[in-house]
């Protein structure tokens, strides 16, 4: 593992400082772990803005009282985080899409490891967390 991927001051500077969090994966499921973390997200004080392809449906998606989005680009707020809760062989453009729409951060969760979009997202200038899970991160504390 690499320890640029968990970046004590990229973790303190997305926990503290990003209030607006984009949650890839979130589903109105609440046996899911996007969904238990989305909502502890929520209790933290911070905005949660869910992304899930069900969003384009016919009438859409709310999740946790928030529209749901099909896609980060489609977000009409400024995000400051992007959570994704994918699998790792299916998380790195998300980590571009990021990028693109000027995410200040990059929070892959607990299992997701991407070296190469960790680098494309590093060199592009926007930290980047990977393999841990913001509920482990406050636990810390």
């Amino acid at each position: 593992m690499s320890r640029g991927w968990q970046d004590p001051a990229w973790v303190e500077m997305m926990l503290e400082e990003c209030s607006t969090w984009a949650v890839v994966g979130l589903s109105g499921d609440p046996s899911r772990t996007a969904y238990s973390i989305a909502s502890l997200l929520q209790e933290r004080g911070k905005r949660i803005v869910p992304v899930h392809p069900a969003a384009a449906r016919p009438g859409g998606l709310e999740v946790l009282g928030e529209r749901a989005f099909a896609s980060l680009s489609d977000i009409d707020v400024p995000v400051d985080v992007v959570d994704v809760f994918r699998r790792s062989e299916a998380a790195g453009p998300f980590a571009d899409e990021a990028v693109r729409i000027g995410a200040r951060g990059v929070w892959f969760q607990l299992g997701v490891v991407d070296e190469a979009a960790f680098e494309r997202t590093t060199a592009a200038g926007v930290p980047m967390v990977m393999d841990t899970c913001p509920a482990i991160e406050w636990r810390r504390r």
